[in-house]
């Protein structure tokens, strides 16, 4: 009974309804909308990190954080191989690199470049390599070539075909320098590392390093990110004694979460006022509902009906307008994000290049977090609570005889 009286004292104003519920409508599909937008972003920043760089869970010699040096690079063989893949079945694949720093050249100049060694196939399956090339062809494992990145290429004006020389240091001093033929050019995500990117097989940069069977980092790779840490722990309470140590993925990069989470703050910061606007708005409706029935409260108490039993009316009210604007907003939310996961707006012109600088694609990506779904209905259910303060206390103060006379 009290939820029918509700339902119909809700639309006895329709307008008035309609208008309130527009204006929640407004508030959540605004707030869920520049959430949405903020966090793609930074899911597809962190992914590229992820698969490019540092791995769900990476494994380390425990000296390698501090000194990034050939010296601290550790043996990998099967026997330390079925260990890792023995610590917790959540271990998918594993991906071993070896990173150093040399210059990189030709006849007439030389740069700065990160020199990777991997193993082509198994980067691949991980973070789809292969899929960056804009020019030639990936080397095979064992080939003696070398592929490097577009703006690499482009600073040192080289084209597929031609020879690049790397020059540096090996594992404890020893001299590394050698020749290339270059087999392709990949245009990488992530603006740094396209610009001084140079991918070797694993077995060749070994040999070039002094490194036979030696390996900075290897990464781990799951089924999802939400197993990193057990994997972690798993890890490195079973490799303790072999010098090993594990990390996950925001404890490689704490800088760039930082980042991201200040800049989240601003979307949070500007969904806080939208929902400050609305719960006024909110209030307003709830306010002039109140006022305007005061007579019939009175007729309602003099017949009899308890103060609780008519608060607990109004407060299914003002339940319902909250629920039906959230319900709604989220409804036209998720269908315009599902538009937009398909067919993302591809930026163009100086914002495209601007975005592109910072190291994100030039696209607007959108995120279906969870949270930033349910989180809209507490936020309204918050408002809606305290907004409903004012005719709890108006009914349990109203003076019969004084509301009969309004």
């Amino acid at each position: 009974m009290y939820l029918k009286l509700a339902w119909r004292n809700l639309w006895r104003n329709p307008k008035r309804s309609l208008i309130t519920i527009s204006a929640i409508v407004f508030a959540v599909f605004a707030a869920i909308l520049m959430q949405s937008l903020n966090r793609g972003s930074h899911e597809i920043m962190v992914d590229n990190m992820v698969r490019f760089h540092t791995g769900y869970v990476q494994l380390q010699d425990y000296r390698y954080d501090e000194e990034a040096s050939l010296d601290n690079a550790f043996l990998l063989d099967e026997a330390l191989l079925r260990e890792i893949r023995e610590a917790h079945p959540r271990i998918g694949t594993l991906i071993p690199r070896i990173e150093t720093f040399m210059l990189a050249g030709n006849d007439h100049a030389t740069r700065g470049a990160l020199v990777l060694g991997i193993e082509p196939e198994q980067e691949h399956a991980f973070n789809g390599l292969k899929d960056l090339l804009i020019e030639g062809r990936f080397f095979e494992q064992g080939e003696q070539m070398a592929v490097i990145s577009e703006g690499l290429a482009r600073r040192l004006q080289l084209r597929t075909g031609d020879t690049i020389l790397l020059l540096g240091q090996g594992r404890f001093g020893m001299s590394a320098n050698a020749l290339y033929e270059i087999s392709g050019i990949v245009q990488h995500p992530l603006r740094d590392l396209n610009n001084q990117m140079v991918y070797l097989p694993l077995a060749e940069a070994q040999f070039l390093l002094s490194a036979e069977e030696h390996v900075t980092a290897l990464l781990i790779e799951m089924d999802a990110d939400r197993h990193k840490d057990a994997v972690a722990a798993a890890l490195n309470s079973r490799l303790h004694e072999a010098d090993l140590i594990a990390y996950t993925w925001p404890e490689m990069i704490p800088e760039l979460l930082q980042l991201l989470e200040f800049d989240l703050a601003g979307a949070y910061f500007l969904g806080a006022v939208l929902y400050l606007v609305i719960g006024f708005g909110f209030f307003g409706t709830i306010l002039t509902m109140t006022l305007e029935r005061m007579r019939e409260f009175g007729m309602l108490l003099s017949v009899g009906m308890k103060r609780g039993r008519l608060a607990l009316v109004v407060f299914w009210e003002t339940l319902m307008l909250s629920i039906i604007g959230v319900l709604s907003g989220i409804g036209v939310s998720w269908l315009l994000l599902l538009y937009l996961h398909y067919k993302p707006i591809q930026l163009t012109g100086d914002v495209a290049e601007a975005i592109t600088e910072m190291g994100w694609e030039a696209v607007l990506p959108v995120s279906f977090a969870a949270d930033q779904f349910y989180m809209q209905g507490v936020i309204v259910f918050g408002i809606a609570m305290v907004v409903f303060l004012f005719p709890l206390i108006k009914i349990f103060r109203l003076n019969i005889l004084d509301a009969s006379r309004t």
